[in-house]
């Protein structure tokens, strides 16, 4: 994979020009920058499936431009889809991004993105990422850097995602670092994380009210037992009908009558 950026070096950071808020964290691990220092103002991660819908990238593109147009800074993974949507739209909306890549920052993934990267860093952003120079991609890196995309951020915005989807790490990341995590529904993943307490992103009217720290949950159900523990064992993980029943001890039919009063609901 070939690195389009020949006369910009990556910089290791030493742990007093980590930004505040790794350094708030605790921060350890290595971080890598080419570009821009990272920097201290607002700032949301927009991230979601890389296999997402024509409509979900229009969310996050708009949403991503709206913030930026506002000074917020947008984070998110370089990926294909949602995250690939909310770079664009940082820049459409004259804002900066970082590109927090799961490979070394000469190692330009997926490589169909290079010029989008150049863009990011001939505009004022920053790819940055835990692995040295040289560092290829394997499956155990991307969740890795979502920790780091989680903690560069004040809030995580989950636009689509399915029950695998790794934007799902992200979140859990953010929640973890105590950030505020919001969730687009519509989803299975985005259920998933609503169902389990996150707060809900309608509009961009949300997504400020989210960075403003007062962000948005949807009204709790009065639903009766049988549909909370269904509901419960969803949230936990439960990603079919057999697991729900495993988990709960309900029967298949009460399990099948449960679920679509939950759907309805929603």
């Amino acid at each position: 994979m070939a690195n389009c950026f020949p006369l910009v070096t990556t910089v290791q950071l030493t742990s007093e020009r980590l930004p505040r808020r790794l350094q708030a964290l605790g921060w350890t691990p290595p971080v890598y920058v080419r570009g821009a220092a990272l920097g201290e103002g607002p700032a949301v991660a927009i991230v979601g499936a890389r296999a997402a819908s024509q409509l979900g990238m229009d969310r996050a593109h708009a949403l991503a431009r709206h913030l930026a147009g506002r000074g917020v800074h947008v984070v998110s993974g370089g990926a294909l889809g949602i995250d690939g949507a909310a770079h664009r739209g940082a820049l459409a909306g004259g804002g900066t991004t970082t590109v927090v890549l799961g490979s070394g920052l000469d190692v330009l993934y997926p490589p169909r993105h290079a010029p989008l990267f150049g863009d990011v860093v001939a505009r004022g952003g920053t790819l940055a990422g835990m692995l040295p120079d040289g560092t290829e991609p394997l499956r155990h890196t991307f969740p890795q850097r979502n920790q780091l995309i989680a903690a560069l951020a004040d809030v995580v915005i989950v636009v689509e995602a399915d029950l695998r989807s790794g934007s799902l790490s992200t979140a859990a990341a953010g929640k973890r670092f105590g950030k505020v995590v919001v969730a687009w529904p519509g989803s299975r993943g985005c259920e998933r994380l609503l169902a389990a307490g996150a707060a809900i992103i309608e509009s961009q009217a949300d997504a400020e009210l989210a960075l403003a720290g007062t962000p948005r949950h949807r009204a709790p159900l009065a639903i009766d037992p049988i549909v909370r523990q269904v509901q419960d064992a969803i949230a936990n993980g439960a990603a079919g009908i057999d697991e729900i029943v495993r988990r709960t001890g309900l029967t298949v039919r009460v399990v099948l009558r449960a679920v679509p009063m939950i759907e309805r609901k929603q």
